[in-house]
């Protein structure tokens, strides 16, 4: 599976539970980045972050059998990091992902907005 597909699949999984502003970042133009695409949505509470991660992870694993290299953040649920390794998944609280601000530190990245 290519990482645009993994992409949209990841996608469908953030929207199957409700994430809010979801967002698909395309690193592979910007220098010294570590993965092809970063996947970042917010929820509204821990345990709709719980639900997104698990939805991201069941929907890839049903379309092409693949799970996870890494799955960190579980344990609070504020930010779990999903990692694919040509694409990572981040699922934050939305202060969480005020804080951290990914979209801005990654700037160079192609951004696209899912509505």
């Amino acid at each position: 599976m290519t990482a645009e597909e993994l992409s949209k699949v990841i996608v469908k999984g953030m929207e199957e539970k409700k994430a809010s502003k979801i967002v698909l970042m395309d690193l592979r133009d910007v220098k010294n980045s570590m993965t092809d695409f970063f996947v970042i949505c917010s929820g509204n509470s821990d345990t709709q972050v719980e639900a997104i991660a698990d939805s991201i992870e069941e929907f890839v694993f049903k379309s092409h059998k693949e799970k996870p290299w890494r799955v960190e953040g579980k344990n609070n649920n504020e930010w779990v990091l999903i990692d694919f390794t040509n694409v990572v998944a981040h699922v934050f609280l939305k202060d969480q992902r005020e804080f951290f601000a990914l979209e801005e530190l990654w700037g160079d990245a192609v951004i696209t907005r899912i509505d």
